[in-house]
């Protein structure tokens, strides 16, 4: 439907070839993009930084959204401060994240972290918020505490948010790597996704464009249907 409704757009000249190309001129882009052997580059530079910030951020949110959740002075303290940074777009962290760590992979993971950890932890907070509380002491009656309880008890029933936590957490992830590769190029990160419809701005080929956004939004769809919605 999209591509019909696309074509009929072209067909009716709405706007010149230049600002709305056709679905032909991009397909040649995808093309072209294959016989070169550079499409999978493109997808998986960006795919493996944004997988790996992702599993980084898991790593570092989990524990921290469980002290937060059951510590009341570290939820006292860290709490507002994650819900802020929640709320901050995940650009503003590229100038900064520049200027500390320089143009290299290790600022692309620094923006990501920024952008999905407060998600992670702040979904498992929720989680564990919704817990009925007959359930927790039930378990420490059944000698369910410590790990033993976080394991057994807090983690399994704090599930359905920590879940939602991270589906957001990886939605923050790829939208701040898109924007760290967008604003920050240098031929030692090679290019991924965002660098590639930056690339197509700085030629105004608006088919290179069309073609960057396609494989953004492939990726989004394909890592949600293949990972979060089976889980």
């Amino acid at each position: 439907l999209v591509l019909v409704v696309w074509q009929v757009l072209v067909w009716a000249e709405v706007a010149p070839a230049y600002k709305l190309p056709s679905p032909s001129a991009v397909w040649d882009e995808v093309r072209t993009a294959w016989l070169q052997g550079t499409l999978l580059d493109y997808i998986w530079t960006s795919v493996s930084r944004g997988l790996l910030g992702f599993l980084l951020a898991l790593a570092i949110g989990t524990p921290l959204g469980l002290l937060v959740a059951r510590v009341k002075f570290i939820r006292a303290a860290i709490g507002p401060i994650l819900s802020g940074l929640q709320s901050l777009p995940s650009v503003a962290w590229v100038p900064p994240a520049v200027l500390w760590l320089g143009l290299n992979n290790s600022m692309m993971y620094a923006v990501i972290l920024l952008g999905a950890v407060p998600s992670i932890a702040n979904g498992l907070v929720a989680g564990i918020d919704q817990i009925p509380p007959l359930f927790l002491r039930a378990g420490r009656t059944l000698g369910a505490t410590g790990l033993k309880g976080t394991w057994h008890i807090v983690m399994p029933g704090a599930l359905p948010g920590y879940l939602a936590g991270l589906k957001q957490g990886w939605a923050f992830s790829w939208r701040s790597l898109m924007a760290a590769e967008i604003i920050a190029s240098s031929p030692d990160l090679g290019v991924g996704l965002g660098q590639l419809l930056e690339n197509g701005r700085n030629n105004a080929s608006m088919s290179q464009v069309f073609l960057a956004i396609f494989l953004i939004l492939l990726v989004g769809i394909a890592i949600d249907l293949l990972i979060f919605s089976p889980l």
